[in-house]
């Protein structure tokens, strides 16, 4: 039930999104699917990671901070902070990995 609730909620966020861009730029329909499961493995992996990595590494990449910026927002040091967003990358390579033995 969690994961359906969830799943919406995704999915009205791309939808947002989507409708923000001119009907000619959105994706092909698969491609659409295609980016509608990434992002939701991608968000099921950001809840597996202890809540101050995945806000460090949110932080980083949506919000386009650095790291003394984030250290400073969340009260860690810069070391910290680096440590936190490369455990959050080395999980984005492992997703990578696994979608690239899907997809292929």
């Amino acid at each position: 039930c969690v994961d359906f609730w969830r799943r919406r909620q995704l999915e009205r966020a791309w939808a947002e999104a989507l409708a923000q861009l001119p009907e000619q730029h959105w994706p092909s329909m698969e491609h659409q699917a295609i980016i509608l499961e990434t992002l939701g493995q991608l968000q099921d992996m950001l809840e597996r990671l202890p809540p101050a990595v995945a806000q460090a590494f949110s932080l980083s990449q949506l919000q386009g901070m650095n790291y003394r910026q984030i250290g400073e927002q969340l009260g860690l040091s810069e070391r910290t902070v680096t440590k936190y967003v490369g455990q959050a990358m080395f999980q984005c390579a492992l997703l990578e990995a696994e979608l690239d033995g899907v997809l292929l």
